[in-house]
Order: C-alpha cells, then structure tokens, then sequence
C-alpha cells in the first residue's frame, strides 16, 4: 500500500510539473481576416525585388561568380536544416525554393533564414507565403549570418544550374 501511494504522489509531483506554465514565443496570428486580406493587398503592391525584409541584413555583397565552398558549405546546412520542410523543386511543407534568388532579394532571403518571426509579423510579402503555407510558420533555426550567408550562395548555385 505504501508503495503504490508513492508510486502515486511521484506521478502527481510529475504530472503537476509537466502542466506547469510553460514560456512560449509569440506566433503569428494571421487567422483575422482582415490581416489576411492586408496580407494579399499590400503584397501587390510591393516590389519583390525592392524589399530587403525585416532583420539584421541590410545589405549583402554578392560576386558575379559562385563561391563554391560556400555553397557547398550551405548545401549541407540547407540538408540538416531546412530540408525537413523545404524542397528545391517543389512545395512542401514550406514554398518551392528553385528560382527564390530571381524572385527575392539577397537581404530578404537571409532576413526570412535569420528571423522568421519578425519577418512574418512585418513583411508583406512573408506574410503572404504564410498563407500560401497553410499557416506553417517557418522555425527559427538559430543560425548565423555567416550560416545564412552559405544557403543563399547555394540558391545561387542551384539556380544558376536549373
């Protein structure tokens, strides 16, 4: 008796832990419906290639040429992860990546990788690819400018190739 009553209060001690308040970030609400319609208007009306995003890149010096180190360094990184929920070739769980480097400027590219968050709370054109997701808000991986900087030269690779 005295063991299954221990037994007992360690499982209650645990279950009272595992339910307590737990710190979690902010995600963004766009299921209002006129954020959404915000969100499709104000993408119209911005230029894909004149917005550089919301984050720390203001700006980033590409060479004509492809760095192939770096690229194949961010081919890796884009392999471990990004992979999970993004595919070159086609939507997936995030949007088809193939041809993003025609598409987006480099700064709004390495914005969206380095702040997810900030970028779908402000970005128009964020925004929009949120919806296009079915809500599936891109996860904050943590990565550097550096890292960020290796998976935008291997989108240039890949679309150079493609």
């Amino acid at each position: 008796m005295k063991l299954t009553f221990k037994i007992l209060s360690v499982f209650l001690i645990l279950f009272a832990i595992s339910c307590g308040e737990k710190e979690e970030k902010e995600q963004p609400k766009l299921s209002d419906p006129e954020t959404v319609e915000e969100a499709k208007t104000t993408t119209a009306e911005v230029s894909n290639l004149d917005n550089k995003g919301v984050g720390p890149v203001k700006s980033v010096e590409i060479g004509a040429d492809i760095d192939a180190a770096l690229a194949t360094q961010g081919a890796e990184l884009f392999k471990n992860m990004c992979s999970a929920c993004h595919k070159m070739d086609k939507k997936f769980i995030g949007p088809e990546l193939a041809g993003v480097t025609e598409r987006r400027t480099p700064e709004w590219i390495m914005n969206m990788i380095l702040n997810p968050e900030k970028m779908i709370k402000e970005d128009p054109i964020a925004k929009k690819l949120l919806i296009e997701s079915n809500m599936a808000v891109m996860a904050n991986q943590g990565l550097t400018q550096e890292e960020a900087r290796a998976i935008l030269e291997y989108f240039r690779q890949f679309d150079q190739e493609n």
